[in-house]
């Protein structure tokens, strides 16, 4: 579209949050109507502005965008002590509010995974012979007269394994992230093939009559480990689909905006995978009753979602705070 066309397009939500910007300088209690009809403009807004500096960046349009996203921003944080630790108000507001806003896409990741994890499984009750095939280096390990050489190796150098487990599962997930420059298509690869091994082993591990020390090993760092890893391949997805159907927008512009966003929920992810190395090299291993660990793993579902429940409130309390204080 020309500079014209986009003018006369969104011309009524910028006379919108002006106005919105106008009431919420005059008056120190503003509805929540108000507030989230705010927000909404704001952040539509700010997406004007990226595709005007793209497309009409010597246009007087794009001089005024500037200074209204300038003035809706600077409304918003207006309440200091939201500059007063920007890496905390990051992981505790930032980050949670991003995921609710962008859930979907990780919903869909996780249902990629299990789809992944349920068909390999079907698989290898069906044709045990299958586990082979599409495991072959792990078949010695899941043996019944293995597992507990299997045991005794995990526990041995917890400190490196604790490490190469960070750096193996961050790697999985800068693939589900980076893989939404393909439209998704390896996004989507990377969670339905890691849904396959952890279907796989669940299978032979069934069939070897392991299956429940053997989740013992696994749901402890699993929960919180498999959360992050939706999360990133949520972001790659986010990207991809925003790629794959750009609707008005060009893609270039989309690859901008989307990507910053979907950097935003990788970052986001990044402290649970360290917190799931820890607890896979360090607390997995340990010599603990096998009911122990799965009182571990119902602790660290526990905890991530009250992270998540308490992250969104304080998201939402510091929003309408910020709101309520007179410009």
């Amino acid at each position: 579209m020309n500079v014209k066309q986009f003018v006369d397009r969104y011309r009524h939500d910028w006379d919108e949050l002006e106005q919105l910007i106008g009431i919420m300088r005059k008056n120190k209690q503003i509805s929540l109507e108000h507030i989230n009809q705010f927000y909404r403009l704001h952040q539509k807004t700010a997406q004007h502005l990226s595709y005007a500096q793209t497309y009409f960046p010597a246009e007087e349009v794009t001089s005024y965008l500037n200074g209204l996203v300038a003035q809706s921003h600077n409304l918003f944080y207006k309440n200091a002590s939201l500059h007063q630790a920007p890496f905390r108000h990051f992981f505790t507001a930032t980050f949670v509010r991003l995921l609710w806003e962008q859930r979907t896409p990780v919903i869909i990741a996780f249902l990629l995974f299990m789809l992944g994890t349920i068909g390999s499984f079907v698989t290898v009750l069906a044709n045990p012979n299958a586990f082979a095939s599409f495991l072959p280096e792990y078949v010695q390990h899941v043996e019944p007269d293995h597992f507990s050489e299997l045991d005794k190796g995990i526990r041995s150098g917890q400190s490196l394994l604790s490490t190469s487990i960070m750096v193996n599962n961050i790697q999985v997930a800068v693939l589900a992230f980076a893989g939404g420059v393909t439209f998704g298509i390896l996004t989507t690869f990377v969670l339905i093939y890691n849904g396959v091994i952890i279907g796989t082993l669940l299978g032979q591990f069934y069939l070897s009559g392991q299956l429940y020390p053997a989740l013992a090993y696994i749901v402890p760092h699993g929960m919180i480990e498999l959360t992050a890893i939706f999360i990133a391949g949520g972001a790659g997805l986010l990207m991809g689909y925003k790629l794959f159907v750009p609707g008005r927008y060009s893609r270039l512009y989309h690859l901008k905006t989307q990507a910053k966003r979907s950097l935003q929920l990788l970052i986001g992810s990044v402290p649970l995978f360290i917190i799931a190395a820890f607890i896979e090299g360090y607390v997995t291993p340990a010599a603990l009753s096998y009911e122990t660990k799965y009182l571990i793993a119902l602790a660290t579902v526990i905890g991530l979602i009250l992270y998540f429940w308490l992250g969104k409130m304080r998201s939402d309390y510091l929003y309408r705070r910020s709101m309520t204080v007179k410009a």
